[in-house]
C-alpha cells in the first residue's frame, strides 16, 4: 500500500510522523515550501514539493490542506490521477462530498478520515466515514489508523460531532490541563511540576476508564467519600458551571 499525504502542515505532518513511527514505510508527504518538509528528516518518509509526482501510483491520496486551498490542489493533481484505482481520503473539514464529485467526477472513491494531533504520538482518536469507496478500503484504513491510536467507523452525519469531541476536544483537554496546572501553582507547586502532575493524572484517569470499561461516575465514586474534600471540589466546580460549559463548548464546535 502506498500513501501520499498532500499537505505536510500541522495535521498532515502529525499524521505522517505517527504513521512512520508506527512502522509504515511507503509514505510520501508534500508541502509548498521545503522548510515545512525539513521536520521529516530522519524519518522513513519521502518528501516533495511536487503534488503531481507524489500522487502518481499512490493507492490512497490523503488531502490535508486548508478548505480555501482544496479546489486548487484538486485541479492541480486531477490530470495525473487514476480514479479507477486510487482512493481519495479527505482530512479537510467543511468540504462536502458533492463538491468533490463536482471537481473529480461521480465515480470518485471517497472517504473522510478525521484524526486529532495525538496521532503524532500514536494516541489519536480517528473517525472514518465511507462516502463511495468499497468496504475493503474502509477495513484497510481502519487497520492502518488503529496503529496510531483508536479508529472508529461512523456515518457521515456524525463527523462534525466526532470532530467536536476529539479534534477540537484535544484542545479542550489541554485547556483543562492548563487550568488545573494554574491551580496547582496557587496551591504551591512550580508550574513545570504542576503541569507534569496534572498531565499524569489525566493520563491515569483515561487508562482507568479503558481498563475497567467503566462509566466516569463509577470511577469518581471510588475517590469521593461522604464529607470529603473531593466532593467539595466537585460541587464547587459544578457551581461554577463546569459540566455546562464543557457541553456548550462542544455544541459550539459542531
Amino acid at each position: 500500500m502506498k500513501i501520499a499525504i498532500i499537505g505536510g502542515g500541522n495535521m498532515g505532518g502529525a499524521t505522517a510522523i505517527g504513521l512512520a513511527k508506527a512502522g509504515f514505510k511507503n509514505l510520501t508527504v508534500t508541502a509548498r515550501h521545503q522548510s515545512t518538509l525539513d521536520k521529516f528528516k530522519g524519518l522513513e518518509i519521502k518528501t516533495t514539493t511536487d503534488n503531481k509526482a507524489a500522487v502518481k501510483g499512490a493507492d490512497y491520496i490523503i488531502l490535508v490542506v486548508k478548505p480555501w486551498m482544496i479546489e486548487g490542489v484538486v485541479k492541480e493533481i486531477m490530470p495525473v490521477l487514476d480514479l479507477d484505482n486510487q482512493v481519495i481520503v479527505s482530512m479537510t473539514t467543511g468540504v462536502k462530498a458533492e463538491q468533490y464529485r463536482e471537481w473529480m467526477g461521480s465515480g470518485l472513491k471517497l472517504l473522510y478520515v478525521i484524526p486529532n494531533t495525538a496521532i503524532e504520538v500514536g494516541e489519536s482518536m480517528t473517525f472514518i466515514s465511507n462516502v463511495s469507496a468499497c468496504e475493503k478500503d474502509v477495513e484497510c484504513l481502519k487497520v492502518l489508523f488503529d496503529t496510531v491510536g483508536t479508529a472508529m467507523v461512523v456515518e457521515e452525519r456524525l463527523l462534525s460531532a466526532g470532530t467536536a469531541l476529539a479534534s477540537c476536544g484535544i484542545a479542550y483537554a489541554f485547556r483543562y490541563i492548563r487550568a488545573a496546572a494554574e491551580g496547582g501553582v496557587e496551591l504551591g507547586f512550580y508550574a513545570k511540576d504542576a503541569t507534569k502532575i496534572v498531565s499524569q493524572t489525566v493520563k491515569g484517569a483515561a487508562s482507568l476508564l479503558e481498563a475497567h470499561s467503566s462509566h466516569p461516575e463509577a470511577e469518581i465514586d471510588k475517590v469521593t467519600t461522604p464529607g470529603g474534600i473531593t466532593i467539595k471540589g466537585l460541587n464547587a466546580m459544578e457551581e461554577a458551571g463546569f459540566t455546562n460549559s464543557v457541553i456548550k463548548g462542544l455544541k459550539a464546535s459542531k
